[in-house]
């Protein structure tokens, strides 16, 4: 014989679970659109040295932050809950830390504002550009629990690395043509 009220009360609090880890799910994609959006003001900025559009890019570094506090008060009440999500907490720190790029693209700007940049940048842009489809992905991926989603964006992993070995090994030879380059 089936105990309708047990099953009722579990009923309830799996449905209860299932709405606050959707909400989880929400603010974590909402900490990625914050974080793309900070990424591609920080560039857009780096590229043309817009100090003040440096120094948004760093004050809403704060934003991310505060969104980053409010997922692990979430993440904390769900695990105190069901236990299940202490791997939500481990995301969304290195989430934020993807956020304080923004902010450390933005500080290197406002010191080369006023310099012309030794090397054009486009490679950096388009650096950018994979790794904030990259964040999108992967929390895509991670949302709808999807496998294949993940791999693909691992695979992308290769095209950024491809691209700062460039860069590297462009301002490697840029250095090694005029030393007073190096600075920058």
């Amino acid at each position: 014989m089936v105990d309708n009220k047990n099953w009722e009360k579990e009923k309830i609090m799996r449905d209860k679970f299932q709405k606050e880890l959707e909400e989880l799910n929400e603010e974590i994609i909402e900490m990625g659109k914050m974080i793309v959006y900070d990424i591609q003001n920080a560039v857009k900025a780096l590229v043309t040295q817009d100090i003040n559009l440096a120094k948004e890019a760093i004050q809403y570094d704060s934003s991310i932050d505060r969104q980053e506090r409010n997922i692990e008060h979430l993440c904390l009440k769900l695990l105190l809950e069901q236990q299940p999500v202490a791997g939500d907490l481990r995301i969304i720190s290195d989430m934020e830390r993807i956020g304080d790029h923004a902010a450390d693209i933005s500080e290197l700007t406002i010191l080369m504002a006023k310099e012309s940049y030794i090397k054009h940048l486009e490679h950096i842009q388009l650096m950018a550009e994979i790794s904030m489809t990259m964040l999108s992905e992967s929390l895509d991926a991670y949302v709808e629990k999807d496998l294949k989603k993940a791999e693909a964006v691992i695979k992308r992993d290769d095209e950024v690395d491809d691209l700062f070995d460039k860069v590297k090994n462009e301002l490697i030879n840029i250095i090694h043509e005029n030393v007073n380059d190096g600075e920058q």
